[in-house]
């Protein structure tokens, strides 16, 4: 096959995006001369000095990768020393065949060469190059991907300002490279296997800045154009990181002290301004700060610094999240397919939000979750985490309709009595580790109940949705089961009100009780007297609990309050999934009984009390 007349399929890009090649073997030989010399002439000399390299002799050959050197301040005029390097890189073009290991740095000579940056026949030269060099040489494959994903974190605008060269923008820069890509792709199509792990080597590291983060993101959705092959390959890569940066980011904000965290808070809130990637040619390559909103004046040095630093990372996951919701949105707008974390904290809501596009994908993803968080056999850390999706899901889905809620509630709840049926006869006590699912598949119904305590009323349709005082002082008809599966469940040997999260088991208990559904605060005084310590099978336990105290306090014996889809609180993205989400709504009445039922034992104050983990619990859900 014919390298140039392949090449002339393509197109190269010009500030305005593509333009057609048309590519004539006469037409190159006419053009190119080094010195006066014609391309033959030039041709002799680079198979000759290959050759003689091969023998030992690398003078000429030494010579030719000056041509490729980037030598400021050479005495020849500009014009002559471009199309030196043109020419010589036509003659090499033809003698790809000769380039083999031992020819290794001449070949990073013109890889490295500054190519991006020259004239629209340069930009053609050097991707028929690169096509004759792979398809003679397939050793240099991944070396020529690999130095064109190197770009993709961002090109130096002083690529584009090359002495006796137009001058070129950071856009057309992007697009020669996408340019190249997708030439050798289209060249060699097995070379698709080969880009998929330098894909994964290359992504930036996590300290890297957003601006690097996002130019490279946007690099892989625009490979996928032509590449469509990487899709899930790229997709997987992208939210792989994204998920080490969101739990690296929680780590890092529960390590420094709560006035730090509160300053990174403000900071964030009182600049939310969507800072897109920028592609501005005035702008400055060395300036990537991207925190700068963290005032040092009445902090330490180092405080300040990892403040800063926090809120890079905060607002790095914030600009890709909101990038990822405006790739992903056009695909949902008619939802026929989806494919489907960890202790991660926004990653999931990419899930969360596309999930209620229809309700198809509702049922979908509800039924997922059902389906790991109930089949036997599975690791009892996934069954736990499977029931916290479903519950946070169904509970803070504002399109999750009231049947979806309610059938939920029942195959859990049905759930429930298998297990404890299985297992009451022979239970000496609550046991976290021994009936770890059983403690999650509880919590998720108290945490369910409530905020989606509504949709389990038969009889609410008579009611003013619209105000919850309506329902007060009413005998409410419930979903047939439901309050004898909880109330069974509640009251076994398991007692699951002692393992579950007490800030969500005391919310249960006052929103039950202020609406006649149960009474459970007997219950919760006994538990106090209960040492969770004397039924536990072990100290540690691999379920989901807190464990920053010892094995002396109740808590290391106890769920954690982790529910994936508590509130978003990234100030830009969040935009995408405020129509999708159920905030904490408080019911009238409801803190003048709480006065009255302080018995029910809870240490923590009542106004903190939300079925959140008070970390990520916001001021907008405590509002009534």
């Amino acid at each position: 096959m014919q390298i140039s007349t392949t090449i002339s399929k393509y197109q190269t890009p010009n500030a305005r995006g593509y333009h057609s090649i048309r590519w004539s073997r006469k037409k190159v030989m006419e053009e190119y001369v080094a010195k006066g010399r014609s391309l033959e002439s030039v041709r002799v000399e680079v198979k000759r000095a290959i050759e003689a390299h091969g023998k030992g002799d690398s003078e000429k050959y030494d010579s030719i990768k000056e041509v490729f050197a980037q030598n400021k301040g050479d005495d020849r005029e500009d014009t002559i020393a471009n199309d030196e390097v043109k020419t010589y890189l036509v003659a090499l073009t033809s003698y790809a065949s000769l380039l083999n290991k031992d020819c290794n740095g001449l070949v990073k000579a013109i890889l490295k060469c500054e190519w991006m940056g020259r004239d629209e026949g340069f930009v053609k030269a050097y991707a028929q190059f690169l096509g004759n060099l792979v398809s003679a040489q397939g050793a240099y494959v991944g070396l020529v991907l690999g130095t064109l994903i190197d770009h993709f974190t961002g090109v130096r605008l002083s690529s584009g300002r090359l002495p006796g060269c137009p001058a070129v923008s950071r856009e057309t820069l992007s697009s020669r490279i996408h340019f190249a890509l997708k030439y050798l792709l289209r060249l060699i199509p097995s070379a698709s296997a080969t880009l998929s792990p330098i894909l994964s080597a290359k992504f930036p590291f996590a300290d890297e800045t957003k601006r690097v983060h996002v130019t490279y993101i946007n690099n892989l959705v625009r490979l996928l154009e032509y590449a469509p092959e990487l899709n899930s390959d790229v997709f997987a890569l992208i939210t792989d990181r994204l998920v080490k940066i969101d739990v690296q980011m929680q780590v890092d904000l529960d390590d420094v002290d709560d006035e730090v965290a509160g300053a990174i808070v403000q900071a964030l809130a009182m600049n939310p301004s969507e800072q897109e990637e920028e592609d501005d040619d005035d702008v400055d390559d060395s300036d990537d700060s991207d925190a700068e909103s963290i005032n040092s004046d009445d902090a330490n040095g180092e405080q300040a610094k990892r403040a800063k630093e926090i809120q890079g990372s905060v607002e790095k996951m914030d600009a890709i999240l909101d990038r990822l919701f405006a790739i992903y949105d056009p695909y949902f707008t008619d939802p026929n397919s989806v494919e489907a974390a960890n202790i991660s904290r926004h990653t999931q809501f990419l899930l969360f939000h596309f999930a209620q596009k229809s309700e198809h994908l509702i049922d979908q993803f509800a039924g997922t979750c059902v389906q790991l968080a109930f089949q036997p056999g599975r690791p009892a850390v996934l069954r736990q985490s499977s029931a916290a999706y479903l519950a946070s899901f169904v509970a803070r889905g504002a399109h999750v309709e009231p049947q979806v809620v309610r059938t939920v509630f029942e195959l859990i709840g049905s759930n429930l009595d298998h297990i404890r049926t299985e297992n009451e006869l022979t239970c000496r006590g609550p046991d976290l580790k021994k009936y770890g699912t059983f403690y999650a598949m509880t919590q998720a119904l108290l945490y369910i109940f409530c905020f989606r305590w509504r949709d389990l009323i038969d009889s609410s349709e008579v009611f003013d949705d619209e105000d919850p005082a309506a329902f007060i002082g009413h005998d409410l008809v419930w979903t047939t089961g439901i309050k004898d599966t909880l109330s069974r469940a509640i009251y076994s040997k398991l007692n699951p009100l002692k393992i579950c999260s007490p800030p969500i088991v005391s919310e249960f208990a006052k929103i039950a009780h202020h609406l006649r559904f149960m009474y459970v605060y007997p219950l919760l005084e006994t538990n106090k007297r209960i040492r969770l310590s004397q039924f536990s099978s072990a100290v540690g336990n691999g379920a989901l609990r807190d464990s920053g105290n010892g094995a002396s306090n109740d808590s290391w014996h106890q769920l954690d309050a982790y529910f994936p889809f508590d509130p978003y609180q990234l100030p830009v993205s969040k935009k995408w999934i405020e129509d999708d989400y159920v905030l904490w709504k408080g019911i009238p009445g409801l803190n003048q009984d709480e006065d009255d039922d302080d018995s029910s034992g809870d240490e923590e104050d009542d106004d903190e009390n939300t079925p959140e983990d008070d970390d990520t619990a916001t001021d907008e859900e405590a509002e009534d």
